[in-house]
């Protein structure tokens, strides 16, 4: 059931691309795969995990020979993968973007003689030509365990491809008829995220005025987040009353701009059902306890552990909530001297969410014409 679920999630999702965004190239702009190892694979010089079941390759983006994604359409992509841990050895796999950049990871360094599975997702923004693969450790202390159950899975799909409505798409007109590079918009995005580009008398590019004025009209009618977490988190019992959210130092996506990374809050802009994920890594001696909270004080899902092994393992946990605008969500790590959760420059702390369906209401208000009323 756990490798199924983010494909019904990406066919949902899918479903509202279609009625929200659609194209004349929709059928081209597919891109989803689901595919699965049925043996166990040992640390060595391939490194790069393969697959021999494919539930799924619309677009024909995946090679499970080689275990490569290679992106055809750009847009911001949801990866999430399950991986099997082989008795009395390490486990170490890495969600790589083309050569050698690290995503996020799973680890589990227990040498005892049971198999699990751990998991781990994120979105990432991709261009045309980028490649995504899963990559073991190379020592042959590290293995992954499968069978034909199979323990091992790797699922990804399009869930924003670039439009207009991106600021970093290949190319955006604006209203005064000239077009505007990505480098050009990125800079001036980027102040203004920032909240200093008025301040440091930055002009915006040729016609920005007007085109942040359209897209203030008609509002992007997408919403997407997936950020990381370099560093651990260590609770101290002078924050035990403190609720405050867990902040995250990378961002991988987004869309729409309604996720505070520095914060680690996330405010909903465009009502409707919304699909959140987060995983944590295991801080050694420590107890985990990390909730999924919804504005102040409202508990939706947690993950939990309370062994006080020196070992270093991971917890996933995902959910989906039904949001109005204005509402909030963030993550809560209890602040307590024996509690934390681990992270490194692996990423082991991510959290993502995206829009589903956003409600009747806002879709009727998006496809509404603007008339001028005298």
């Amino acid at each position: 059931m756990l490798a199924q679920t983010p494909l019904l999630i990406g066919l949902l999702c899918h479903v509202m691309f279609q009625e929200a965004v659609t194209s004349p190239m929709e059928v081209e702009s597919r891109s989803a795969f689901s595919a699965a190892r049925t043996s166990s694979m040992v640390g060595g010089p391939h490194m790069a995990v393969t697959f021999d079941k494919l539930y799924v390759n619309i677009g024909h983006d995946f090679d499970p020979s080689t275990g490569l994604f290679t992106c055809r359409v750009p847009g911001a992509y949801y990866f999430s993968f399950t991986v099997g841990k082989f008795p009395r050895k390490s486990l170490s796999v890495m969600l790589m973007k083309n050569r050698r950049e690290v995503q996020v990871i799973v680890y589990d360094e227990h040498h005892r003689q049971e198999r699990k599975v751990q998991s781990q997702s994120a979105m990432l923004q991709l261009e045309h030509g980028d490649t995504v693969w899963l990559r073991l450790h190379g020592d042959p202390k590290y293995a992954l365990y499968s069978n034909t159950g199979p323990y091992t899975t790797f699922n990804g799909y399009l869930i924003y491809p670039e439009t207009p409505f991106s600021p970093f798409s290949s190319e955006t007109v604006d209203t005064s008829g000239q077009s505007m590079t990505p480098r050009q918009l990125k800079a001036w995005h980027h102040g203004m995220e920032g909240g200093n580009s008025l301040e440091l008398g930055l002009a915006p590019p040729p016609g920005q005025e007007q085109l942040t004025a359209s897209l203030g009209k008609q509002q992007d009618p997408r919403s997407a987040f997936s950020a990381a977490r370099s560093q651990s988190l260590v609770g101290e019992d002078g924050d035990r009353y403190k609720r405050q959210a867990v902040p995250f130092d990378t961002e991988f996506v987004n869309i729409g701009g309604d996720f505070n990374t520095s914060l680690g809050i996330f405010t909903c802009r465009v009502s409707g059902a919304y699909y959140f994920s987060f995983n944590i890594g295991k801080l050694p001696y420590k107890t985990m306890s990390v909730k999924l909270m919804k504005n102040d004080d409202e508990v939706q899902a947690m993950v939990y552990d309370d062994s006080h092994s020196k070992r270093r393992e991971m917890q996933s946990q995902s959910v989906m909530l039904s949001l109005t605008e204005g509402d909030h969500i963030w993550l809560y790590s209890y602040q307590h001297d024996g509690y934390g959760a681990y992270s490194n420059h692996g990423k082991y702390i991510t959290f993502t969410g995206f829009l589903v369906y956003p409600d009747q209401q806002a879709v009727n208000c998006q496809s509404e014409p603007k008339t001028n009323k005298l």
